[in-house]
């Protein structure tokens, strides 16, 4: 093995980053401030400068938990070098030519430039890359009881997962019930449900960690039929959890948790995505509950579910918007194939057809129309208290939806890489195996330091979570992730040549599959725009 990198010439760049970044942020906030507050509408004035910043910062974050990696062996050390000098070298290319829109000096990252250029030399990837092909992305560090939930949802995907993930993708399949019954029978959907009502939770940190590293080897598996599988059950039981009466708690949390309700979720409009304050679709007062009516987009696994959680306008003032949205648990018949209809014996309608779509496929995103559809007032979340509170009960949910889009995306790069690296070394090209050739290992070297950061601080946030911190960081680890998959997949489709673009080999459904990652959950640029850049505004602003 190569030398041990130096790690506190990596701090030392990092920090060089880091002080340009924080320059940066307080320029938007001076920029972006009217009378002691962050404009939204002055912010837009600079969309490009914040959202390079958002990214910028969740590197640099990333950065940083890199570091601490590194200390705990020497191929630890090469993977958080490689991957500390990959992003300052982003991060200068950001800032390159726009100084002035960063408020800083030219060259003001040039003292952390000697670092980067000794750790993306070829001759330094090379040495990363043969430890990877020894070694792969490198060790995880989990502890003894987290290696088991790994081993256990690992052998899971192997054995229950991957055998029909390709034969569903390539057909626009339903998730095989046996799936479902499988990640039922080991506990997949009790993982964020408290102990008190079957679940697995204790309430402490281990619960959000838990939850990473299972979605992670699900999504290894596939991320339509494995790791996206326990989202809609983590976002509802949250809502739950957290806005629920007991009666509620009781209700539906112990069927969630052993896999007899499935769950979907409507959040999302034709004409709101991510802006979802300003949801229109209502739930107005009746007799023994509220009649919907309205379409809904985008609802995954709508078909197949048994209740699906809504987010309906309760108050008909469009201008309370946030404050007038409320959510409830609608109750209805699963559904096999790409649509429904369901009548009521009122005359309410609920009609839902599927949204065919390049990747992802599996569970199905539906566009739904509720045309008079009742409710019963005690599927009301939190019930009369409940009433105007269901933005932010969704935001419960959402937040850990990001961290755990950001573990979904981890195992999808980790298939990937590794799908690539086997092909490489099996795949002989001019004599030689095509992981021999040095652009092909600066790319499996690339590959190996993004996906262990990605995973690191994906553990981090999680902890943070725990305590209950880290909304900010889960919104970073979220979009760099995401955007670190279309490039993993890419180039692990690449190194497969033209079979990579052939349907014989898994690695192409990983690539349209890695597409989705950056839209759902919040889409990059609304999430770097109006979650990451904002908030790192206000906190410059409240530094100033």
């Amino acid at each position: 093995m190569a030398d041990t990198p130096d790690l506190s010439a990596a701090r030392q760049a990092v920090d060089v980053a880091a002080a340009v970044v924080d320059t940066g942020c307080r320029t938007l906030a001076d920029r972006s401030a009217v009378d002691g507050r962050i404009s939204v509408d002055r912010l837009d004035e600079h969309q490009v400068l914040a959202y390079d910043l958002a990214h910028a910062a969740s590197a640099v974050a990333g950065c940083r938990v890199m570091l601490g990696y590194g200390e705990r062996g020497s191929y630890e050390a090469m993977l958080a070098a490689g991957y500390v000098a990959d992003a300052i070298f982003d991060i200068n290319a950001r800032v390159a030519t726009r100084e002035g829109e960063w408020g800083v000096a030219p060259g003001a990252l040039d003292a952390a430039l000697p670092f980067v250029a000794a750790h993306r030399s070829p001759e330094f990837l090379e040495t990363v890359a043969v430890e990877a092909e020894a070694q792969g992305t490198g060790p995880t560090h989990l502890s003894d009881d987290f290696e088991l939930v790994r081993e256990t949802f690992r052998r899971f995907a192997e054995d229950k997962i991957r055998p029909v993930a390709e034969h569903v993708h390539r057909e626009n399949l339903d998730v095989p019930e046996e799936v479902i019954a499988g990640l039922a029978e080991i506990g997949g959907f009790g993982l964020s449900v408290p102990e008190e009502y079957g679940g697995f939770a204790g309430g402490d940190e281990n619960d959000y960690i838990g939850m990473v590293v299972a979605t992670e080897e699900l999504s290894w598996g596939s991320l339509g039929l494995g790791g996206s599988l326990i989202t809609r059950p983590e976002i509802i039981t949250r809502a739950i959890v957290r806005g629920g009466t007991e009666e509620q708690k009781q209700r539906w949390l112990p069927r969630i948790a052993a896999g007899e309700l499935m769950v979907g979720i409507m959040v999302t409009e034709p004409d709101y995505g991510s802006d979802s304050a300003n949801v229109v679709v209502s739930a107005t007062p009746t007799e023994g509950g509220y009649l919907v009516n309205g379409v809904k987009t985008w609802c995954t696994f709508a078909g197949r579910a048994d209740v699906v959680m809504l987010l309906a306008r309760t108050d008909p003032d469009r201008s309370a918007r946030h404050r007038g949205l409320s959510v409830f648990v609608v109750d209805k018949e699963p559904a096999p194939g790409h649509s429904f209809s369901f009548t009521q014996e009122g005359g309410g309608t609920m009609v839902g057809r599927a949204i065919d779509t390049i990747g992802y496929r599996g569970m199905h995103s539906y566009e739904v129309a509720f045309d008079g559809w009742f409710v019963p007032a005690e599927n009301l979340i939190g019930e009369d208290s409940g009433l105007g509170k269901g933005f932010y009960l969704q935001m419960e949910g959402f937040e850990n939806g990001r961290l755990q889009t950001a573990a979904r995306a981890v195992g999808l790069m980790q298939a990937a890489f590794e799908a690539g690296m086997q092909y490489a070394k099996d795949r002989r090209v001019f004599g030689k195996p095509v992981a021999d050739y040095q652009l092909n290992r600066a790319k499996l070297a690339r590959m190996a330091f993004l996906i262990q950061a990605g995973r690191q601080f994906g553990y981090h946030v999680a902890d943070l979570m725990g305590r209950g911190e880290g909304a900010l960081e889960a919104s970073m680890v979220k979009a760099y992730v995401c955007r670190a998959a279309e490039w993993v997949t890419r180039e692990a489709m690449q190194l497969h040549g033209g079979m990579g673009y052939a349907e014989e080999y898994p690695v192409s459904r990983y690539f349209v599959d890695a597409r989705v990652l950056s839209i759902f959950e919040g889409a990059d640029e609304t999430l770097c725009l109006r979650v990451i850049a904002r908030r790192l505004a206000e906190d410059a602003l409240a530094r100033a």
